[in-house]
């Protein structure tokens, strides 16, 4: 079957999202599916020589309660490269930088509603950084570390279970694996180790 795109719409805009209702015609039919368009996202994995990986425990509205995410932000700042957004996202939620970002993969959120794509970054070398939150969200984050390598089990899934971390998690351990990448050839500093320890 060919689907033809005959027309679109826009429903709504608030902020960074718009509906709109786009109409297809396949087979001389003829039909209109509603979706949502966002400017997609990265999600950081924050990687410690120590086997952690640094998350965010982060209160969502959508959900009502607070969700255990790596952090991660919106690419909605025009002409910013993926890795400069990365950047401005370790720092404004973990009060990180980092000597190397790497992007290992990107992933289609929910493609069934919104053509929302986010990119995941591997993040080495962490240092401290200022924080500078954005949000009252951001206000109320707390810092942690997680073990990478606890993802598989159940129980850490009952704790995790925000789709974008798992995926940017188990994305960062295949790259890891494929490309040879060894964290501890990236120390962080001495005062990060003593958050994270």
């Amino acid at each position: 079957m060919t689907f033809a795109k005959i027309g679109e719409r826009t429903l709504a805009t608030n902020g960074f999202l718009t509906m709109r209702e786009k109409s297809f015609r396949v087979n001389g039919v003829d039909y209109r599916r509603t979706v949502v368009e966002h400017p997609g996202a990265v999600v950081i994995v924050p990687l410690l020589t120590n086997g952690r990986v640094v998350v965010v425990r982060q209160f969502r509205p959508s959900v009502e309660r607070h969700l255990i995410e790596l952090p991660a932000g919106k690419c909605d700042v025009p002409g910013e490269e993926l890795l400069t957004t990365a950047e401005r996202e370790l720092q404004e939620e973990c009060g990180l930088k980092a000597d190397r970002l790497e992007l290992v993969g990107s992933f289609l959120n929910s493609p069934g509603f919104t053509n929302e794509t986010t990119h995941v970054v591997i993040a080495l070398g962490l240092s401290d950084a200022p924080l500078a939150p954005q949000s009252v969200e951001e206000e109320d984050m707390q810092i942690r570390a997680l073990s990478i390598g606890a993802l598989g089990e159940f129980s850490a899934l009952q704790e995790l279970d925000d789709g974008k971390s798992i995926v940017g998690i188990t994305l960062s351990k295949l790259y890891l694996l494929q490309h040879g990448l060894d964290p501890s050839n990236y120390p962080e500093s001495t005062s990060v180790r003593e958050r994270f320890s």
